[in-house]
């Protein structure tokens, strides 16, 4: 009997073939895309990483395009909310901790906000963090 798809690994599918022209077009490479529920929210995480490293101006370009594809393609059925950051070794150990960094930067900033004002539920909005790092010399 063929095991059913759930939508955690249709979101981590969908997401991750939206973003793999992204990532080439930038000369990144996909190291992992996960779809994790912690609490009552759940987070659409990308992790990317290139040779010589990925810089800020990369971690926007990404972002950019990566959030017009999901606007297009609205697979994931409520709002949603990115956030992308370049992993600080200073101050993170882990790409991890840049995640925890940027989805605590969307509810310190209050970034839900406006959605809400628009007449979106709270539980229907999805925060999501994405990690970069270049490789270790």
């Amino acid at each position: 009997m063929a095991k059913k798809t759930t939508n955690k690994e249709t979101y981590e599918a969908r997401a991750e073939a939206l973003l793999e022209p992204i990532a080439a077009a930038n000369r990144c490479e996909i190291y992992d895309v996960e779809y994790v529920k912690e609490g009552n929210d759940w987070y659409l995480r990308a992790y990317l990483d290139k040779p010589e490293g990925v810089s800020i101006d990369d971690c926007e370009a990404v972002s950019r395009a990566f959030s017009d594809k999901l606007d297009e393609e609205d697979f994931i059925q409520d709002a949603y909310i990115l956030e992308f950051k370049v992993h600080d070794a200073y101050d993170e150990k882990t790409l991890q901790d840049t995640v925890d960094t940027a989805l605590n930067q969307i509810r310190r900033k209050q970034y839900a906000a406006g959605l809400i004002a628009r007449g979106i539920e709270k539980e229907h909005i999805h925060s999501y963090g994405f990690a970069f790092e270049g490789k270790k010399v």
